[in-house]
């Protein structure tokens, strides 16, 4: 427009030769016919159109952003829900917000209060601890909450599970069928939901093939790959032929520690990892890891949190009078083991 005149509806109808009312409907993404909706969206770019952000969060109590916490921004499992997540809300015309919390619950709870604050429409969010705070700021939340991970059934939240103890099993059972018979496990903290998972399917994996539980082969550390690393030197004594890892950080550290102690992966010992992020693909030799679908379950957190923003029940602007939301929604990705040259058979 001259002179720097932001155009309006009017002047973006003349110049697109449609109704007012077509043209309010474009830019309010309510749609309309092909050819309308492309000519009220050409007029609007030659004219310059910038849409009002702030004149349309007043309108409709939306701030068409959304926000994503995640325990640890650096890990790729993470990086891969980002881009799903925003590949879904971006579509639906959303701007994401990313928060790292360092597993940290006074940060996590802080987020979730944030919803009171109307800086964001929803919040989709990773605890690895669930605590009796969680749970009550979760059903107590000012807006639409999303959690990727396991809550107790009783929690009215919609959430997206990974099933790491069928995942722990497929991989220790994998290790066994490969010919080894002491495995070792590098699992991250026993008091997070993803580390007694973990431990449970490691437990019942052995269990089923008949192999005892020796405590000095188990390691309870932090989830990166420095604490992988240093967990090596404290199995090493105990004489395992594998090492089952919680995550690929601590694999990847726990490969590294092996070959730079002139230990041979997977001749001496075998290594499995768990998430099948870049790094068990990048490292040497390349890891055998469980796929948890950490895209897909960011995929589907997304879609929920969706849902429930076109749920008028369930909007930033609850209406309890409009009658009871719909009841939460629990879906589960089924694990799936990757297997690559970490983990080649053993000589009879």
């Amino acid at each position: 427009m001259p002179n720097g005149v932001q155009p309006t509806i009017v002047s973006i109808a003349e110049h697109a030769g449609v109704s007012i009312a077509s043209v309010s409907r474009v830019l309010n993404g309510q749609g309309g016919r092909h050819d309308t909706v492309e000519r009220v969206r050409r007029a609007a770019a030659e004219l310059g159109y910038v849409p009002n952000a702030v004149a349309r969060s007043l309108k409709d109590g939306r701030t068409r952003q959304l926000t994503f916490a995640m325990p640890d921004i650096g890990n790729p499992v993470y990086v891969s829900m980002v881009r799903a997540i925003q590949s879904v809300t971006k579509a639906a015309g959303y701007r994401l917000l990313l928060h790292s919390t360092d597993a940290v619950a006074e940060d996590e709870l802080a987020v979730l209060h944030s919803l009171g604050d109307r800086t964001s429409d929803g919040l989709i969010i990773c605890p690895i601890r669930i605590t009796d705070a969680h749970i009550d700021a979760l059903t107590t939340a000012a807006g639409p909450v999303v959690v990727i991970g396991s809550l107790p059934d009783d929690v009215p939240v919609d959430s997206v599970r990974a099933d790491s103890v069928a995942g722990a099993a497929i991989a220790v059972r994998h290790l066994t069928d490969t010919g080894r018979r002491r495995i070792g496990f590098v699992n991250g903290p026993s008091d997070t939901v993803p580390g007694g998972n973990r431990d449970q399917g490691y437990r019942a994996a052995l269990a089923d093939r008949g192999l005892p539980y020796d405590e000095t082969l188990v390691v309870h550390t932090a989830f990166d790959v420095e604490s992988g690393a240093a967990a090596v030197e404290r199995l090493l004594p105990a004489r395992p032929d594998a090492l089952f890892c919680a995550n690929d950080q601590l694999a990847l550290g726990a490969a590294h520690a092996l070959l730079a102690r002139g230990v041979r992966v997977p001749e001496d010992i075998a290594v499995v990892g768990m998430d099948d992020s870049a790094l068990a693909r990048a490292a040497w030799p390349p890891l055998t890891s469980v796929d948890l679908g950490s895209s897909e379950r960011g995929r589907l957190a997304a879609e929920l949190l969706l849902d429930r923003l076109r749920d008028p029940e369930e909007g930033p602007h609850q209406d309890r009078a409009a009658g009871p939301p719909p009841p939460p929604r629990t879906t589960t990705v089924p694990p799936r083991l990757v297997v690559r040259a970490s983990t080649r058979a053993v000589a009879a």
